[in-house]
């Protein structure tokens, strides 16, 4: 079924995005910061991509679930958002990590204050 995958890919991230504003974890907290984080992450795998496709490593696979439009020769259009998608995941997992880390730190000097110790 074309088209398939890039769907998968849309699908999966709006959950990311649903995610992430329900804990305004990046996108909703600082969307510029986001915005060239995810931009410059995906500009740097596109480059990577094509030295791999004038290299000759990287080359388009024939998929019943793509849909049949490329960007450039040998790169497809759901590479540009299996790309995005990823640079946007890397980034949510690193703000729920200092999300993480600040809340264990505000807790333990609560309960450093409360005298409870560590």
């Amino acid at each position: 079924m074309p088209g398939l995958y890039l769907l998968a890919i849309v699908f999966s991230g709006a959950g990311m995005a649903v995610i992430d504003a329900r804990y305004r974890l990046a996108l909703w907290r600082t969307p510029l910061a986001t915005i060239v984080s995810v931009a410059v992450g995906v500009i740097f795998f596109l480059a990577w991509d094509v030295v791999g496709i004038i290299t000759g490593v990287f080359f388009q696979g024939d998929s019943p679930l793509f849909i049949g439009i490329s960007v450039a020769p040998e790169l497809p259009l759901e590479e540009v958002f299996f790309l995005t998608f990823l640079c946007y995941l890397a980034v949510l997992f690193y703000a729920a990590a200092l999300r993480l880390k600040e809340n264990r730190t505000r807790r333990r000097g609560a309960a450093a204050e409360d005298g409870a110790g560590p």
